[in-house]
This record gives C-alpha cells, structure tokens and sequence, in this order.
C-alpha cells in the first residue's frame, strides 16, 4: 500500500536525522545507548527489506534475489544459509512467507530494543547543542516538550499524507507495479532510496565477499565513533574541524545515494 511504501520512507528521513543530530551532538559518548541505537539499524533496515519484497513486483523480487545471493559469499555456511532463507534452490512462495513471518516478528524485538534504549537514554539524559550538562536549564518534559512533539507528529503526518495523495510513486519505483516475473529481468534492479548508498557501495567493488564486508562496516563503523573523539567538549559546535568533517560526510553519503540511483 502506498501509505505504508511512503511511510517507510518517512521513518527513514527521521531515523537518518537522528542519528546525524547524534554524531553532530556527540551523543555517541553515551556508548551503550549508541551501540544499541546501531543494532536497532540493523534491525529496522532488515525489516525495511522484507517490507520491500512483500508486494511482489518485479523490483520486489529481483531486488530479494540479488541482496540474498549477496549471503553466499560468506564462507563454509554462505549457500546453506541462502538456501535456507529462500526456502529451496531460488527466491519464491516460501520466501515471501519465510520474509513475511520476519516482517511481522522483527517490530516486536524493535519496540523491545527501544524500550532499551530509552531506558539508558533515561539514565544519562539527551545531549544538547552546546554539550554541557547542566540540571538546573533542565525543564519538566510535559508540557513543554509533548507540545513539541504533537506538533512535530502532526507536520510529518501532513507531509506523508501531501505524499501519498498528490505523488504517490515520488520516492518509489513505479516498476515495482509489475507482477513478479522470473524469466525477465528488469535492465536496472536497484533497492528503495534510503539503501542506495548501501548499494551503490557494493557495486562499486567486484569481489562479492569485499562488497558484502564493506556494506556491513558502512554501518559498523558507527561503533568507532566512541573511540576516535579525543576533545573534551561533546558537540561540534565549537570544533569547526569535526564540522567540516560531519558535512563532508553528509555529502558523501548524498552523493552515494546519487549514484546507487
């Protein structure tokens, strides 16, 4: 359904803001809330994934084909679990049932994992612009901050609903309307926008294995974050260094999304 293609595509922008808003504020000092927001990427991009192929459009299932070939180039157990996840020798019924039970199970370790991260995130409070703690600026969250957020609710409703009913097929595939058909193959397979720097990553090495390894480190080296920051002051706002090195990022991640299209 549209609302939900669209929607997706909304959670993404706010997931990509957030976690830019962390790495700009330093929140990433906060490691176990960090890491935890990391496993909660990989958590949301997979169940993204499955979404993707449960419509079963010809970018739906060439789409499943190519990204679960990609677990073949892991050692000893790469086909077998290939094999596995297809449910026999090739993307089909059984794959879409074996995607849909994951889609469906997948959001309830989600909310858990949330539960978590909101738990640590309790535990040593937001990071701010200037990135000093200080509990006397401290303010009650209601109301001021559900004010904030009702509004803020309200302006990406609006905005995803302007989507869905005056240009649906925006920042999806039009092609993925086609029925799944094995036997053609369309002359450019690519994944929903906010995996086309994953993508464009991976097609840009040869080695399948090397390809693999570098998608997963994009991601993983998030981790690293913690370990590289040497200054004292949490926030960027008075490192300009560290902020011509954050847009620098952002640009490269823009671009990589560019050419993954």
């Amino acid at each position: 359904p549209l609302y939900t293609r669209n929607g997706a595509s909304m959670f993404f922008i706010c997931l990509f803001l957030h976690v830019g808003r962390g790495i700009y504020y330093g929140s990433y000092l906060y490691t176990e809330t960090w890491n935890i927001g990391i496993i909660l990427l990989f958590a949301v991009m997979a169940t993204a994934f499955m979404g993707y192929v449960l419509p079963w459009g010809q970018m739906s299932f060439w789409g499943a084909t190519v990204i679960t070939n990609l677990l073949s180039a892991i050692p000893y157990i790469g086909t077998t679990l290939v094999e596995w996840i297809w449910g026999g020798f090739s993307v089909d019924k059984a794959t879409l049932t074996r995607f849909f039970a994951f889609h469906f199970i997948l959001p309830f370790i989600i909310t858990a994992l949330v539960m978590v991260h909101l738990l640590f995130l309790h535990e040593t409070g937001s990071n701010n612009p200037s990135g000093i703690n200080s509990d006397s600026d401290k303010i009650p969250f209601h109301p001021y901050f559900t004010v904030k957020d009702i509004l803020g609710f309200l302006l990406l409703i609006s905005l995803m609903m302007s989507l869905v009913l005056f240009s649906p097929d925006l920042l999806g595939d039009p092609d993925n309307y086609t029925p799944a058909n094995p036997l053609n193959t369309p002359p450019h397979i690519k994944p929903e926008w906010y995996f086309l720097f994953a993508y464009a990553i991976l097609r840009s090495i040869p080695n399948k294995l090397g390809g693999v390894l570098a998608l997963v480190f994009s991601i993983l080296i998030l981790a690293l974050f913690p370990l590289l920051q040497l200054s004292k002051q949490r926030s960027m706002m008075f490192r300009p260094i560290s902020q011509c090195m954050f847009w620098i990022l952002t640009a490269d991640l823009l671009t990589l999304t560019w050419i993954g299209g």
